[in-house]
């Protein structure tokens, strides 16, 4: 009988420190290549430094920033022009700095931390094939809107909400003084937008300024003479109380985070989106490169 108490004692006492060590938190990402790529390495390296995570990657930006909100998600990676436009309705043109000190100080009120930005930008451009003829003299934002107002019919691919964006198609044209034709722009997948562009199916594509798939297929992105586009600097977010209970969960994001830039996160989509490795696999080698896991 003493044998069996002392047994159920020492499983007690397990189960606590198991319990104690295993704190569950929940990491969650978007539906695209860079965002279930940060949610991988998150979790990949959370775990190495003995959390326990519950990832919940795949959603849409809105449908995230609510679970974060009613607490249903901990901490995930967001871009400094979505709160900045989308969330929080501010048009004013700002500085990088200026952008993320603004939603940090927005955010803050509702509970969710910023942490430190990373020197990744993925501000969305507007993208034609290098080898184009018809583009050659096309190398800026103003310049493609002169040639659609001097007759060019250019088809223009992009995704579905980029029409209805804030900082989408209608004030894009408004800034730049023109206009595609309705029948012109072409809604669909972001990543069809690519395939779509590189397929000849369409001249000019929404790209995004990470993506690893600009360089791989001989894309020219045109320049935003007039700063239309703000930045979309990525930056872990986490909630407040997450943070209070645990503070290393933030260095540990801080680290990270300085780990990423423009260069690194288009080579990362790249392996993704061009060589087809695991989301998983070019994760771990990236944290292990970076020597944050063995």
């Amino acid at each position: 009988m003493k044998t069996k108490l002392l047994g159920l004692m020492a499983a007690l006492i397990t189960s606590f420190t198991l319990s104690v060590q295993a704190v569950e938190l929940v990491v969650g990402g978007k539906g695209y290549t860079e965002q279930l790529l940060l949610a991988s390495m998150t979790e990949q390296f959370l775990k190495a430094n003995g959390y326990d995570v519950d990832k919940r990657d795949g959603m849409g930006s809105t449908v995230l920033r609510k679970a974060q909100l009613n607490d249903q998600v901990d901490l995930y990676w967001e871009y400094t022009g979505t709160s900045l436009r989308t969330y929080n309705k501010i048009k004013d043109k700002m500085t990088a700095r200026e952008a993320y000190n603004k939603v940090k100080e927005l955010d803050g009120k509702l509970g969710i931390i910023w942490l430190n930005p990373s020197k990744a930008n993925n501000t969305y451009a507007l993208a034609v094939r290098a080898d184009d003829p018809k583009m050659a003299n096309i190398n800026t934002l103003s310049d493609l809107a002169e040639a659609v107002n001097d007759g060019e019919d250019f088809k223009f691919a992009a995704n579905i909400e980029f029409p209805v964006r804030p900082d989408g198609l209608k004030p894009l044209q408004k800034t730049y003084d023109f206009k595609f034709k309705r029948s012109n722009v072409k809604k669909m997948d972001p990543g069809l937008a690519y395939q779509a562009l590189k397929l000849k199916e369409v001249d000019i594509a929404l790209v995004f300024g990470t993506d690893g798939r600009i360089g791989a297929f001989g894309f020219k992105v045109l320049g935003d003479d007039k700063g239309f586009f703000p930045d979309y600097s990525i930056v872990p977010v986490i909630r407040q109380g997450t943070l209070q209970k645990h503070p290393k969960v933030g260095e540990l994001l801080n680290t990270m985070s300085s780990k990423l830039d423009d260069k690194t996160m288009s080579g990362l989509n790249a392996k993704v989106d061009v060589d087809r490795q695991s989301i998983e696999k070019v994760a771990k080698d990236f944290l292990k490169k970076e020597g944050l896991i063995k």
